[in-house]
């Protein structure tokens, strides 16, 4: 069974900052690539930043420069160090992560979600 865990989230003033993290518990399968997405009230789920096991991170344009993800290979764990946030970043912060069953299988994963909230 593969659980995600997530943390780190909260109310912060515009132009602070937060980290969350997110641990991931596979039962010894391959993560292929890990990421956070996020979800405003009434609006659609986005991808804010990812990074792949062989491959190098992507973020959303909307973050670029401002937020930077990376990974712990050992803890099996993704982070989100976000910095100068601005109240359009409030949303709940979903973890995502890709992971190898068996040679022909990928299944992706959703953690509970985290919410962010920038507001003075």
């Amino acid at each position: 069974q593969v659980q995600l865990v997530e943390s780190g989230g909260g109310l912060v003033q515009p132009g602070g900052s937060l980290r969350l993290s997110c641990a991931a518990s596979v039962n010894g399968f391959r993560i292929l690539a890990m990421g956070w997405y996020r979800q405003a009230p009434g609006r659609q789920r986005e991808l804010v930043a990812r990074i792949e096991n062989e491959g190098g991170a992507n973020y959303a344009d909307s973050v670029k420069g401002r937020f930077t993800i990376s990974s712990d290979d050992a803890k099996k764990a993704v982070y989100l160090q976000m910095n100068s946030l601005k109240p359009e970043d409030t949303a709940v912060y979903y973890c995502n992560v890709d992971i190898k069953i068996d040679p022909l299988v990928t299944n992706n994963y959703w953690g509970q979600g985290t919410q962010v909230t920038v507001s003075s």
